[in-house]
């Protein structure tokens, strides 16, 4: 597997940004350097508190040879050209390591905070991962921009906005997803899927696997054509003293997911719905501190990979090796030893 992390790595708890700590930007390229340097494979930034775009241009010339990649930016808000521009802009800077990473975001955010209007979103990337390519192909071929969907008609393009053709044209594009039908649509336009914590090792091989082979299906392709990218949620610690805390905050965020309706289907596919309605009554009445008292060890333990640095190599192999093609892992570097510790866990992961 191919291990990749959010950055920066010395302010990251073991597997979980801490969303009450913010990124400090000046910091971003000193950590992308690091995660060269102890063997990471990518370098991958979220769309949260701050523009990934503008992050990886930050990191792309302090670094040589890590991959680079959005996990996620939101498609949904941004014109596919705009993506496109931004994608191919970071493609010339880094020679060729880009990944881009889409996701939709969900009604309420892309209406009342972006202000859009929304549409079922499966066909929706369909139809945007088609216009980001047209554009693209336009730039690096000359062909004439002629794009129609039932979201995007695109058929302007003039010199001055065209940038031309790059060394490194083939930038992946990966679609996040947890539902089948954009499971699906990323088995027949992307190249990869990025999954969400939730998604178990059972959930994976019996919902996701047989969507990404439908998808792949419909566009005469193969499964194996597409990336299965996985951010698991790991609790790991020095020691098991260490560990009681990290699993408590790990139990308070499957307590989150457990009450959100959008994951609901990867608790039931556990037999949990009656939990996960129960997790949602309580959302509904604010009582987010109740939450994680629901999440009983079996179920945390079936959604969170937890052990000491020396057992979680082992823990994550045992779940996704053979699975998964890509795996975000992380620990906090702050010191030399810190990262040979991170070189050794890297080291056994398959």
């Amino acid at each position: 597997m191919l291990v990749e992390s959010l950055l920066p790595l010395g302010k990251l708890d073991p597997g979980l940004r801490r969303p009450d700590i913010p990124l400090d930007i000046g910091d971003f390229a000193a950590g992308a350097r690091l995660a060269e340097e102890v063997g990471l494979d990518a370098v991958l930034v979220e769309e949260t508190k701050d523009d990934p775009f503008q992050l990886l241009a930050l990191a792309a010339p302090a670094t040589a040879t890590i991959g680079l990649g959005t996990s996620v930016a939101i498609a949904f808000a941004r014109s596919p050209t705009v993506t496109a521009m931004s994608a191919w802009s970071l493609q010339k800077l880094s020679a060729g390591r880009l990944v881009l990473g889409l996701g939709t975001q969900v009604r309420a955010h892309v209406q009342r905070r972006f202000g859009l209007d929304w549409s079922p979103p499966a066909p929706w990337m369909r139809d945007y991962v088609g216009a980001v390519r047209a554009v693209w192909d336009c730039w690096q071929h000359g062909t004439p921009l002629e794009y129609r969907s039932d979201h995007y008609h695109l058929d302007l393009m003039v010199p001055l906005f065209n940038p031309g053709p790059i060394e490194h044209p083939d930038i992946p594009i990966h679609v996040s997803g947890i539902g089948p039908n954009m499971c699906a649509v990323a088995g027949e336009v992307a190249d990869g899927v990025r999954l969400h914590p939730v998604c178990t090792a059972k959930y994976i091989d019996d919902h996701v696997v047989p969507a990404l082979d439908r998808g792949a299906a419909r566009a005469g392709r193969h499964r194996r054509d597409v990336e299965i990218c996985m951010k698991p949620l790991v609790a790991t610690a020095p020691d098991e003293a260490s560990l009681i805390d990290v699993v408590a905050t790990v139990r308070e965020r499957v307590g989150f997911y457990l009450s959100t309706p959008s994951y609901r289907r990867t608790f039931s596919a556990h037999g949990w719905d009656d939990v996960a309605m129960r997790a949602s009554a309580l959302a509904r009445q604010q009582r987010w501190d109740d939450l994680a008292g629901l999440v009983d060890d079996e179920i945390l333990y079936t959604f969170a990979s937890i052990g000491t640095f020396d057992q979680i190599a082992g823990i994550l192999n045992e779940r996704y090796a053979g699975r998964v093609d890509r795996i975000e892992f992380s620990i906090p570097v702050d010191s030399p030893d810190d990262a040979d510790r991170l070189r050794a866990i890297l080291a056994e992961i398959d």
